[in-house]
């Protein structure tokens, strides 16, 4: 399930992502206003629960989020979309996983997993800017689901028919949410015309 944001403010945000002269503190900013507005589309579907709200003048009737909801940046890049959406769910934890793309195979490699033992959470978010070879999604759901998580979403910013492909194919109950969808990979495995590295433009390592 692919949802692309028609957003035209997700739309302007992207080109000024995208363009080669934007420096890594307006880079980091757009990655996380981002962040919010596809937060925003993709938690539409959030599980609520009723009460009672005391007000100035009253009460009224009010909801709360029923859903505890996990926060799974893919570590590096991924971490520059985790504020966007803390201040969209406060409540959300954050665990992180590593994994790399072996430049030579292609292949995801892991590194690093933080992930609680047992799951303390109803709905996992898989943070990652870049879904390119699919590879490193289809590996973090896999991890997810070894630990679990029966509800995961994906949340990117810029996105491969490849990548696509491969992580609905993997897992076609995932829902992915991202800002645009790009032409093709390239034959080093980079998303064009993309944005990059991610990761070290945030970072300003490039």
């Amino acid at each position: 399930m692919l949802f692309a944001s028609e957003h035209p403010l997700v739309h302007h945000k992207v080109a000024l992502l995208r363009h080669v002269d934007t420096e890594p503190k307006k880079f980091r900013e757009l990655v996380r206003e981002l962040s919010m507005l596809l937060c925003y589309e993709a938690t539409r579907d959030l599980v609520l629960v009723d009460q009672q709200v005391p007000t100035p003048m009253g009460t009224a009737a009010g909801h709360r989020l029923g859903t505890k909801i996990g926060l799974i940046p893919i570590l590096r890049a991924g971490l520059g979309m985790v504020e966007g959406v803390l201040e969209m769910i406060p409540t959300a934890e954050v665990w992180h996983i590593g994994l790399y793309r072996d430049e030579r195979t292609l292949h995801p490699v892991e590194y690093y997993n933080r992930l609680p033992t047992p799951n303390r959470v109803q709905l996992s978010i898989v943070l990652d800017p870049m879904l390119a070879t699919g590879g490193t999604a289809v590996a973090s759901v896999d991890i997810l689901k070894r630990w679990g998580c029966e509800r995961i979403k994906y949340i990117g910013l810029i996105a491969a028919p490849e990548g696509i492909a491969q992580l609905s194919q993997a897992h076609p109950d995932v829902p992915i949410h991202v800002a645009a969808v790009d032409e093709r990979l390239n034959d080093i495995g980079y998303i064009v015309p993309g944005l990059g590295d991610a990761g070290d433009r945030q970072f300003g390592t490039n």
